[in-house]
């Protein structure tokens, strides 16, 4: 879902014109061409493909099919220390108010029970260009300018050019192995997937991105996915590059189960710890919480509880179910994590809002239990 975000220059472009210039969604018929800036339609009667050619004014054309897309021409140029051109590409969801039919998004991360998906791309020799699948969110349910949170998914890479920011390291994401880019372009942050060799066919779980990135801090359950997108960046050339089919959706659930109350105490004299992290900005934090049993026998059940400092608020949470009452905060294990064997440790986090200067909690008990910090 590429936006002209990536300089300042473009961001302009979009803010002056770029709205304003979007070409309504429209039934699509086979080999329909698309030359406007802006220009999409509708195929298979849930998908919306644009040309999205928010880089440069040069000419770019795409012909779309019942099943994706191809460029047809792509006259534009960018140098590759820079962001490309444009962002041709299919998607579902809302895009700068553009929404695709029927969408159920945005949807909150935490009611979203599955989402598959599945592409198939098409490359070329010529330009220099990536194959992105991009999803975006953001903490409300945004249907026009630009999302928080961009996750992209670099499945194929053609010269050289790079993810925003910097490599934080490898994951397994989806089954797969990747390399892991972090970064901002000054309007959103990105975390980027570039996978070390080229992917042309896959079907997935956008879940599994989505909760990867919430393990790094980055979002939480209560933010919204508002749109999923696969296309390609070409900072020059590019022409022949396609998507010969793509499926998405999203399945909604209900709250994750809970367990009843614990039916069990860690033993005492130094049964368990808490190691209590924080990312703080301006007045909100996401705090991350790792309880750990250094007791002799098994906990089935948990419950830990402490004190905020004044002027803290806990909002949304995840892999814990956490009630406030004035300073006093108690977390429960839910259903897949309350039973600790002897050195075994839970997480669990939350969104919170902050007054003043911020402070963590020094104190806390498991059970009834003292803990130790660290």
């Amino acid at each position: 879902m590429r936006r002209p975000i990536r300089a300042a220059a473009a961001a302009i472009l979009l803010l002056t014109g770029g709205l304003v210039t979007v070409v309504a969604a429209t039934p699509a018929q086979a080999d329909t061409l698309i030359c406007e800036q802006y220009g999409s339609t509708t195929i298979q009667g849930r998908y919306v493909v644009q040309n999205n050619r928010w880089g440069t004014t040069a000419e770019q054309c795409i012909n779309v099919t019942d099943n994706g897309f191809s460029v047809t021409s792509q006259q534009g140029s960018s140098p590759t220390n820079g962001a490309p051109v444009s962002y041709p590409s299919i998607f579902y969801g809302c895009h700068y108010t553009n929404c695709s039919p029927g969408t159920n998004l945005p949807v909150q991360v935490s009611r979203i029970s599955s989402a598959p998906t599945s592409i198939n791309y098409q490359y070329v020799g010529n330009g220099t260009y990536n194959a992105s699948y991009d999803i975006w969110l953001d903490p409300t349910p945004r249907t026009n300018g630009v999302s928080q949170m961009e996750i992209m998914i670099w499945f194929h890479r053609q010269g050289s050019i790079q993810p925003i920011g910097s490599p934080v390291g490898n994951a397994t994401v989806a089954g797969r192995s990747w390399q892991v880019w972090t970064g901002s372009n000054g309007s959103n942050n990105v975390v980027s997937y570039l996978a070390p060799s080229s992917i042309t066919s896959w079907s997935f779980n956008v879940l599994d991105f989505i909760a990867d990135v919430r393990a790094r801090g980055q979002i939480t359950n209560s933010w919204y996915l508002t749109s999923v997108q696969a296309g390609f960046e070409p900072w020059n050339g590019g022409v022949g590059l396609g998507v010969n089919s793509f499926s998405g959706s999203v399945s909604t659930g209900g709250a994750p189960p809970t367990t009843a109350p614990p039916t069990s105490q860690p033993p005492g004299g130094g049964g368990c710890r808490v190691s209590y992290t924080a990312n703080t900005w301006n007045t909100g934090y996401t705090a991350d919480v790792r309880v750990t049993n250094t007791g002799g026998g098994t906990i089935n059940g948990w419950t830990l509880a402490y004190q905020l400092p004044a002027g803290q608020t806990v909002g949304n949470s995840w892999n814990a179910t956490v009630t406030q009452s004035g300073s006093s905060v108690t977390a429960r294990n839910v259903g897949w994590n309350g039973t600790l064997a002897p050195g075994a440790t839970a997480s669990f986090g939350y969104q919170a809002s902050y007054s003043g200067s911020y402070s963590s909690p020094s104190s806390f008990t498991l059970n009834g239990t003292t803990c130790t910090t660290g």
